[in-house]
């Protein structure tokens, strides 16, 4: 009971005094920043045009155990998930429609079911991998940023074993700032439920510190830049 009144009696006596704002805890500091170009110089620093941030991006995924793969047309791009498809056997496979998932899907020969239609959770359980547009590449943390509203939904990323993304060059931004950026530009005061950066396959190290793949979404994850 010692230790318990202990914790409570400081508890109590940190309620009596009213929470600093924050940035202002150690004496006067100027207001927290509100534009990106503040924040930038406490980042990561980024390539100087699209080719640089291109090679940056390849560097973090590869980093991150993703596969990142530039092709120079969807006809190349679906040929590339073709070879995918044959090496890990693949029979179905989860996507939605839109343009570029739709220039990818067209002659693969797979069974396909589309997640911004009513379907089965059971049905996506039994996809050997997932197919998805995203909202833009990330070079400066190599992440993915999906929406649930314009990627096909909240499972289609993260419950088949095989996570594909199709991207396009415009989407490839700099940094997060141009990310979050693009976000509030695009959606307004009307965002998606549900918005994801996606850094690397899914992992863990909570086990003797082991690195494991695959814990908690896709084992793999594979990223195609069209164009």
């Amino acid at each position: 009971m010692a230790t318990q009144e202990n914790i409570l009696g400081r508890i109590r006596e940190a309620l009596r005094l009213p929470a600093a704002v924050p940035g202002q805890l150690h004496g006067d500091h100027s207001p927290a920043p509100t534009d990106a170009a503040a924040f930038r110089k406490y980042l990561p620093k980024t390539g100087a045009d699209f080719e640089a941030n291109c090679q940056l991006f390849a560097a973090n995924a590869a980093g991150l155990k993703a596969d990142f793969v530039r092709l120079p047309d969807f006809a190349a791009a679906t040929a590339a998930v073709k070879e995918i498809a044959r090496r890990e056997s693949w029979r179905r496979l989860a996507t939605h429609r839109c343009a570029a998932t739709d220039a990818v899907c067209q002659n693969l020969g797979l069974d396909l079911l589309y997640t911004d239609q009513p379907c089965p959770t059971a049905d996506l359980e039994k996809c050997e991998a997932g197919l998805s547009a995203c909202e833009a590449l990330i070079g400066q943390t190599g992440s993915v940023l999906i929406t649930s509203r314009s990627c096909g939904g909240r499972a289609l990323s993260v419950l088949p074993p095989h996570h594909v993304v199709v991207a396009t060059p415009e989407q490839l931004l700099p940094d997060l700032p141009a990310a979050f950026a693009h976000i509030r530009q695009k959606y307004q005061a009307n965002f998606p439920s549900c918005i994801s950066f996606i850094t690397g396959p899914s992992r863990t190290g909570d086990i003797e510190r082991i690195l494991v793949l695959g814990a908690h979404g896709p084992k793999k994850l594979t990223i195609l830049l069209v164009g």
